[in-house]
């Protein structure tokens, strides 16, 4: 890895998360989910502090961001981290990034006393999966992920 250096995201760096955020819609083919805008990132990680971005960087110039957040483990009795976006431009993977992004949040976690660290993939991405695998983190196949959001959530909450 060139000069490289992780650091955690400031207001002043609304803009660029939104640009990371952006960028792995792209890749997911997702691009047309992404209503965040600067206004609302600002006020949910910066103001109400509900997660957490980390960039790493390459001779000054970030390439790679982590955004994460708390959850709580009712089994384990004690709060978690979950992985909402891992991303490294396409441009600079291979060189380590992805893996020391993850170890960092892994590190905080630890830190923290967390007793778990979750996140998960989309099934066509193997690059991804293969990169988690070989971190020794294993899918949980008895779960499946359910979602309400937009409409559906205000319906649901009346």
């Amino acid at each position: 890895m060139a000069n490289s250096e992780i650091r955690f995201a400031t207001e002043n760096d609304t803009a660029l998360i939104l640009d990371f955020i952006k960028a792995i819609a792209e890749y997911e083919k997702m691009s047309d989910e992404v209503v965040a805008d600067e206004a609302l990132l600002r006020e949910w990680i910066f103001e109400k502090k509900k997660a957490e971005v980390i960039f790493i960087s390459e001779n000054g110039t970030e390439v790679g961001f982590a955004l994460f957040f708390h959850n709580f483990s009712t089994f384990v009795g004690r709060a978690g981290i979950y992985l909402e976006d891992l991303f490294v431009k396409p441009e600079h993977r291979g060189k380590g990034y992805g893996k020391r992004l993850i170890k960092e949040v892994a590190r905080i976690a630890v830190e923290r006393n967390c007793g778990r660290l979750e996140w998960c993939c989309l099934d066509w991405n193997k690059p991804s999966i293969d990169f988690y695998l070989s971190l020794g983190a294993r899918p949980m196949s008895e779960w499946t992920t359910y979602r309400v959001s937009g409409e559906t959530l205000a319906d649901l909450a009346k």
